[in-house]
């Protein structure tokens, strides 16, 4: 697979239409969307074997990252999610269909979205959030909390592998891959965004039916040790799919040259 490097290539950071984004590469668009408590950073292990052959733009969802969040007395739903990516693309340039949509978890979920609103020329999914059979009950927040209590002290306990592999292997299969700085990323975000309790709340209270009605290709991805996703049992005809080996469920850092090929297919893929 040809590869860049992000030392030599233009990164842009901005906001377009209160989302904070990066762009890098070349290429036809491909816009990634991160999972549930992170933020636009997670994807950057990608960027080296993706940026030879499309323009990357990485979005930080409402509420969280440098993005606000969705302030009024509507629940942030995945498809209210998607309002405000589709809305940030037009900001950035983008007519409808002009980009390939990616994402993670709740990331994936909200791509399906608005590619079923027929804002995508491609859609994947990796370990999608939504595709479960019903609604899910709400779930108390314990491990967050106890995140935002050790967040002044993330930093220098994140040096430490050991620290490292408890604080992340529910995520990830490969935690001792994941950097100091990185990690301290991670577990802050999660800690700290404004819009994680409402969000979770709308994403756990919904479903997303949507998929068959999705004209576009359609890639979904499941990862081999993903503790929180499990695979439906039934999926539409014309959905693609394929399995992440040695993977959790944030990919990025188990295996970022194996997700970078499954975006790279899924976004070669035409109607």
């Amino acid at each position: 697979m040809p590869a860049s490097t992000t030392a030599v290539a233009e990164v842009r950071d901005g906001t377009a239409a209160s989302l904070a984004y990066t762009r890098v590469g070349n290429g036809e668009p491909l816009v990634l969307l991160h999972p549930l408590g992170a933020n636009r950073q997670v994807w950057r292990p990608l960027f080296p074997h993706l940026i030879s052959e499309r323009e990357v733009i990485t979005l930080d969802l409402p509420g969280f990252g440098a993005s606000p969040a969705i302030n009024n007395d509507r629940p942030p739903t995945p498809s209210r999610l998607a309002v405000s990516v589709v809305k940030a693309l037009e900001a950035l340039g983008f007519e409808d269909a002009a980009a390939h949509l990616a994402g993670n978890s709740i990331g994936g979920w909200v791509a399906l979205e608005a590619a079923a609103a027929g804002h995508a020329a491609s859609v994947t999914a990796i370990a999608p959030a939504g595709l479960w059979s019903a609604a899910l009950l709400p779930k108390p927040q314990v491990a967050r909390q106890l995140a935002r209590v050790a967040s002044p002290f993330i930093g220098p306990g994140m040096r430490s592998a050991r620290f490292r592999r408890a604080a992340l292997a529910g995520s990830m299969h490969h935690p001792e891959r994941v950097s100091a700085a990185e990690a301290t990323n991670l577990i802050r975000s999660y800690a700290q965004a404004p819009g994680m309790a409402a969000v979770n709340r709308a994403m756990r209270a919904n479903r997303f039916e949507r998929l068959a009605d999705i004209d576009v290709p359609v890639t979904l991805a499941w990862c081999e040790y993903d503790k929180l996703i499990e695979r439906p049992r039934a999926l539409p005809a014309h959905v693609s799919e394929v399995w992440l080996r040695g993977c959790g469920h944030v990919p990025m850092w188990d295996d970022p040259e194996a997700v970078a090929s499954v975006l790279l297919r899924g976004s070669r893929a035409r109607a």
